[in-house]
């Protein structure tokens, strides 16, 4: 299993240096090969030498098992990227996931909060007045306002911010850069905050890290981990009177482009600012407008109960 090993932590070494791969995509992959090379081993092959016969057990074991087709289309993704980077280094002449195709799945619809709801959360944040309280503020201004992935949102470089233009810098997935325009609330909520993020700076070693970012946190990475912001959206989410499982920061993004869209934004434009690479991907959002637009038909029509 070493040399199995040996390559894996080689493709992750190509994924973050070459595709500028995030954390947290990096674990994903690893979790995802390291669970298929035990699953190979049950079969007495390694995960580097398997062959494509070896994969279609795996895909029908985990069909058997009742995996998510979500999931198995993710390991088998995870799969495909790995062989290729064997190719590519000449350690292996063919990839066995070459001819397979994941399980088709239905791609859900993206949860969506109303303009009320957006509202109600910023109505409760706007009540306090503590650092906490402006910080979230000010993080919930830029997610609104520029559609902000939270891996994005929470590694903010400071220098990303002040620019005269009111717009953002932002460095997304794969290392591509864009520039988002903000909103005179977003640029003024900024402001307020950088007039106390100081005092929310650690001391000691980790001061220096900190300092980069525009939500500093004493955690490792020196900005304010992901899940603390979830749990902050959680709890104002209770304070607002909604309830807090429908809400998280991806549903705020897709708040922002589905209220765009409905407010006559075009879709080239969303996508931009988005930051999708491909529009099939924000196209999804216009779908949720046909459903809504479908539900109010056959609600309020006068001739929907015949």
């Amino acid at each position: 299993m070493g040399k199995t090993t040996n390559h894996i932590d080689f493709f992750l070494e190509m994924m973050s240096a070459e595709r500028g791969a995030s954390e947290h995509t990096l674990s994903a992959y690893q979790r995802d090969l390291e669970l298929c090379e035990s699953q190979f081993h049950s079969f007495g092959k390694s995960l580097h030498i398997a062959g494509p016969g070896h994969v279609e057990s795996l895909l029908a074991a985990w069909e058997k098992q009742g995996l998510a087709a979500s999931t198995s289309a993710r390991r088998l993704s995870s799969l495909k990227q790995y062989y290729l980077f064997l190719q590519t280094e000449g350690l292996r002449k063919d990839s066995p996931t070459a001819n397979l195709n994941g399980p088709k799945q239905a791609r859900p619809l993206p949860k969506i909060m109303r303009e009320e709801e957006v509202d109600a959360l910023f109505i409760s944040a706007e009540e306090g007045s503590e650092e906490k309280d402006i910080r979230l503020l000010c993080q919930l201004e830029i997610l609104y306002a520029a559609g902000l992935r939270v891996s994005e949102l929470v590694t903010l470089p400071l220098s990303a911010t002040g620019r005269k233009d009111n717009c953002l810098f932002i460095k997304g997935k794969g290392g591509k850069e864009r520039l988002v325009p903000l909103t005179g609330k977003a640029v003024d909520s900024i402001a307020k905050w950088k007039l106390v993020r100081k005092s929310t700076l650690p001391t000691g070693e980790r001061r220096q890290l900190a300092s980069k970012f525009l939500f500093p946190s004493r955690s490792k990475s020196g900005h304010m981990t992901r899940e603390r912001f979830a749990q902050t959206l959680k709890a104002l989410s209770l304070k607002a009177g909604l309830d807090p499982t429908r809400i998280s920061p991806h549903v705020l993004r897709h708040a922002f482009a589905t209220h765009l869209l409905a407010r006559g934004a075009d879709l080239r434009s969303v996508q931009k600012i988005l930051g999708h690479a491909d529009i099939s991907t924000t196209q999804i959002y216009t779908h949720v407008l046909d459903e809504r637009l479908k539900k109010l038909v056959h609600s309020k029509h006068p001739l929907a109960s015949g």
